[in-house]
């Protein structure tokens, strides 16, 4: 069986909706950042932690991107064009959406005070907005329900939960198409499973 460790409201969101997804059992083990079971597994006390047996996975998108090979769902097929194209976009998202967010939220709480640059808060809202743009181009462009065109891959987990972690930072998506993409996101039974772990 696999285990998670990680709280809904982190990373860890974005394993416990996979999991819920492909309808696999686990058990979710909901501890913060540092905390002890963390620290057993994960030297920087980072989460989300999946166990599968005794091996450890310490990245969310390594962990989705697991599972989603192992259980040969939510992916294009690994060396194929359209996998390179999921990946690429799947990137893109985490360099040039969720590094924005994050940085953001290093400057406001996770940082020492001593060391936070609020008046970088501006330059990354303007950046983001830029970047949110290039996003709703692409997703405009594959022309389906979900980022990649009709089928859901993991790269609408990523994309959604940045989606949510930006309206939580109070940093501006105006974009309709992917407001009401979020919504739907949002509905399906196991995001809403994961959500209330």
């Amino acid at each position: 069986m696999y285990t998670v460790i990680g709280m809904a409201g982190s990373r860890g969101l974005r394993v416990l909706w996979m999991l819920e997804e492909l309808g696999q059992d686990y058990t979710h083990i909901n501890e913060g950042p540092h905390g002890e079971t963390v620290r057993k597994h994960s030297i920087l006390g980072k989460i989300p932690v999946f166990l599968d047996g005794d091996d450890a996975i310490r990245d969310s998108m390594a962990i989705v991107t697991y599972l989603a090979d192992k259980h040969g769902a939510l992916t294009a097929p690994a060396g194929t064009i359209a996998r390179a194209k999921q990946d690429s976009v799947t990137h893109m998202i985490l360099d040039d959406l969720e590094g924005i967010l994050w940085a953001a939220a290093r400057h406001a709480f996770v940082l020492p005070e001593a060391e936070r640059v609020p008046e970088l808060r501006p330059t990354l809202r303007a950046e983001f907005a830029r970047n949110i743009a290039k996003f709703a181009t692409i997703f405009a462009e594959n022309g389906g329900e979900f980022v990649m065109g009709d089928e859901m891959t993991i790269t609408d987990i990523l994309a959604t939960h940045c989606l949510n972690w930006a309206e939580n930072a109070k940093f501006a998506v105006e974009d309709e198409t992917l407001l009401a993409y979020k919504s739907r996101m949002q509905d399906r039974d196991a995001f809403k499973r994961a959500a209330a772990k």
